[in-house]
């Protein structure tokens, strides 16, 4: 009886550990698992377009980790361009350090349309060890805007013309925006709101004194974040500036300038001073020599 009792401990003590790390073992993977749950990523893009010159996408891609929106850097997307039943690779780019890239083109003829002149382009992210797959679809049509200088009355104007280049007809009840390129924001002239009329055209007078170098400004008519057109932008060298008188001391010898551009009497003076404490300092030398040696 006493065999059977222990025998029967033994196997309920061997029972009840193995319950125990079964239990221990999913709860752990439970644990890892729930570490290693991969997060969303969302992906934003915008088309632009600089006439005569290139296309491009900004794209920008986030997460939401821990209630907060984080940039997702350092991944990499496809952009693709999409026609019916057909996908055609464009390239790829990886995003920087604020979760953002630019996908750039040297012309809209890279790209096809489908048959209504509509652009489709996919932006698509296959997923890593920390982020799930993502993707992107954006559609837009061809845009484009002349625009030139024109004087009436002795008042200089910028005149552009906002067409649909598939259908190549004119875009009417369209807003424009006017503006003169500046290192930091640009300057808006003319009416902050520039609708196209029934020639989708709009007409928008030059104010006089705008400093510019050299005289020359640049000048930018901008259809901005359309729904069906993106952001297509035109741009016009106009001499009707007022020229910049350059008052920089940049290239001069001041206290503010660059080390090259020291002015010569912090060069003179500092060594001249440090020049005769070495001098002096010899000389001391040069003595206690003579007197050791007598």
């Amino acid at each position: 009886m006493n065999f059977i009792s222990k025998s029967q401990i033994k196997l309920r003590f061997v029972l009840l550990a193995s319950i125990s790390v079964f239990l221990l073992s999913t709860l752990v993977q439970s644990l890892y698992a729930q570490d290693t749950e991969k997060n969303s990523v969302r992906l934003k893009a915008n088309y632009f377009k600089i006439m005569d010159s290139e296309v491009y996408f900004n794209i920008a891609a986030s997460s939401r980790i821990d209630r907060q929106n984080v940039d997702v850097a350092n991944i990499d997307i496809i952009i693709t361009n999409e026609i019916e039943d057909e996908e055609i690779e464009l390239g790829k780019v990886t995003t920087n350090m604020k979760g953002e890239a630019k996908f750039v083109l040297k012309s809209l003829s890279a790209m096809r349309p489908d048959s209504t002149g509509l652009y489709t382009i996919s932006m698509s992210f296959k997923g890593n060890d920390a982020f799930k797959r993502a993707s992107k679809s954006i559609s837009f049509r061809d845009a484009t805007i002349k625009a030139n200088l024109i004087t009436k009355d002795s008042v200089n104007y910028i005149s552009a013309t906002l067409l649909d280049t598939a259908k190549d007809s004119i875009l009417s009840d369209q807003l424009l925006n006017v503006q003169v390129q500046r290192l930091f924001r640009n300057l808006r002239i003319g009416k902050e709101f520039n609708s196209t009329d029934e020639n989708g055209t709009i007409l928008v007078p030059i104010e006089e004194g705008i400093p510019g170098v050299d005289g020359n400004l640049t000048l930018e008519v901008v259809l901005n974040d359309s729904d069906d057109y993106g952001t297509v932008k035109a741009l016009v060298k106009a001499p009707l500036g007022t020229p910049i008188v350059d008052e920089s001391t940049f290239d001069q010898r001041k206290m503010w300038s660059p080390r090259n551009k020291t002015p010569l009497f912090l060069l003179i003076f500092p060594n001249l001073i440090i020049f005769g404490m070495w001098a002096f300092i010899i000389y001391l030398f040069i003595n206690l020599f003579r007197i050791a040696k007598t």
